[in-house]
């Protein structure tokens, strides 16, 4: 078996990526193709779910801040940004930061509207949803937070039942539904009993009178959970959300994506909530510190190589919307416009890049191309160095994501079905794409990451030397 090493078979060509191109269309997704495994766009083509969890974006943000935002996010290169209606942090009872509330006496068949532009709750939510959309964003719309239809909020009950959920669902789908919208239905809670399941099937039935079934659907759970398990099968349901929670290992958390992407009949699937950069992980932050860009880039990897759709990224101090003087939950580090610009979010759209760099359409996930070492928990690993790998179904290319810098087998034969292969390194802290050189495809081969010992993760992609695929990251013009 060879021994490859990229930095000593060529000088390397190292080019920059990840930057944001001004020219993309915009795109919306409408659709889910045709073998049920990845959401598509209105003009037909295979659509990157790139989120962000702004959740408190319609109720804590102003006009000036919701636009300083979405600008920020449309530049960093996400393509959907999830936000709630009716949202988590008192937003039924604390007015938003135009002095509105959104419902009439808490009743969510009621919401509070009022004559002329600028005048209630929901003219802001149309302000941030048209903005959103003319940057080329999709809101993914969470209608209500999980609170108000699964714990008690009003004289000891839950603001919906059934029968307020399918009217609420029915206005709020007329009024957003012909936008670029996604509909994310749950917000952190799982179904327990049949009366809730029953709330929430009637919301959707709502939704899809007033949108008249344009719009894509799903469902958001608490941490470990995925709709999967209550919605699977129910023909409102799109495809499903995971919420895998704000964990720093593969083990027993994102490896729960896969399965997701095996049931039967197919559905795309996205990690709608994963570790939060700057979070607690796993709420011990005196065990376990904040999460750093490191622990968030690894998920990405792990959920889009093992299946899903895309991803979702998220920061502690953003979902909340949280400055000083507003109450912190869990322990916020820094004020939310100065969040912004932790590093983990500039470095989503590098992974968004290389993922788009290549055909999507037929991207599989198969760590079975991954050659177990002799001790398994050094390759293919665990907990949070282990190693995934997705390849084209038609044999054109295959990736393997490399959290740590240690050497690695790669079944390439059943990896790339080609004479000849072309083999990159590609860097998802900066975007960057190394080459290390072209050999003739054998059964294993063995390479060595560019930093090996250190705890710096790196994609190996291995390309069909005959389609002469652009570097990795380097996404062909815009149709």
């Amino acid at each position: 078996m060879s021994r490859l090493r990229g930095l000593l078979l060529v000088a390397p060509a190292l080019l920059c990526l990840g930057t944001a191109r001004g020219d993309e269309p915009h795109r919306f997704p409408t659709g889910v193709s045709a073998d049920g495994r990845h959401l598509t766009a209105d003009d037909g083509e295979p659509f990157f779910y790139l989120g962000d969890t702004a959740w408190e974006l319609f109720h804590r943000c102003d006009r000036e801040e919701a636009e300083r935002y979405l600008a920020d996010r449309a530049g960093k290169g996400f393509t959907v940004i999830q936000a709630v209606a009716l949202a988590e942090v008192d937003g039924h009872s604390v007015p938003n930061a135009q002095g509105h509330l959104p419902l009439v006496d808490l009743d969510p068949a009621r919401p509070a509207v009022a004559d002329g532009p600028g005048n209630d709750y929901w003219d802001h939510v149309d302000f941030i949803v048209d903005r959103a959309n003319a940057l080329g964003l999709t809101i993914g719309l969470l209608p209500t937070w999980g609170r108000y239809w699964h714990d008690p909020v009003k004289d000891g009950k839950p603001l919906f039942d059934a029968a307020n959920a399918e009217k609420y669902g029915e206005w709020i789908g007329a009024r957003y539904g012909a936008k670029g919208v996604i509909w994310i239905l749950g917000g952190d809670r799982n179904v327990e009993d049949d009366g809730q399941k029953a709330i929430i099937d009637a919301m959707a039935r709502g939704i899809k009178k007033g949108d008249g079934g344009k719009r894509l659907m799903t469902f958001h759970p608490r941490g470990g959970q995925g709709s999967s398990k209550w919605f699977h099968g129910a023909d409102w349901l799109s495809f499903n959300m995971r919420q895998n929670g704000h964990n720093a290992d593969y083990t027993g958390a994102y490896e729960n994506t896969r399965p997701d992407f095996d049931l039967s009949p197919p559905k795309p699937v996205i990690d709608g909530e994963p570790l939060y950069e700057a979070h607690p992980i796993a709420f011990h932050a005196e065990r376990n510190g904040h999460s750093v860009a490191a622990d968030v880039r690894r998920p990405f990897y792990w959920d889009v190589f093992s299946g899903a759709c895309g991803h979702t990224y998220g920061h502690h101090s953003v979902w909340q919307m949280w400055k000083p003087g507003r109450d912190p939950i869990n322990n916020p580090l820094l004020p939310w416009t100065d969040a912004l610009d932790d590093p983990g979010a500039g470095q989503m759209r590098h992974g968004r890049r290389l993922i788009e760099s290549r055909p999507m359409a037929t991207r599989v996930p198969d760590d079975s191309i991954i050659v177990v070492d002799r001790v398994k928990t050094a390759v293919p690993g665990a907990g949070r160095y282990r190693f995934v790998a997705t390849r084209d179904r038609d044999g054109s290319y295959a990736m393997v994501y490399a959290p740590i810098g240690r050497a690695f087998s790669v079944r390439v034969q059943d990896a790339v079905k080609a004479k000849k292969v072309r083999a990159w390194w590609f860097d998802p802290r900066n975007g960057h794409a190394e080459a290390i050189g072209e050999f003739a495809n054998e059964r294993e081969r063995r390479f060595v990451p560019p930093a090996p010992g250190e705890a710096l993760d790196w994609v190996l992609v291995l390309d069909d030397a005959s389609k002469d695929y652009p570097p990795p990251g380097r996404v062909p013009p815009a149709r």
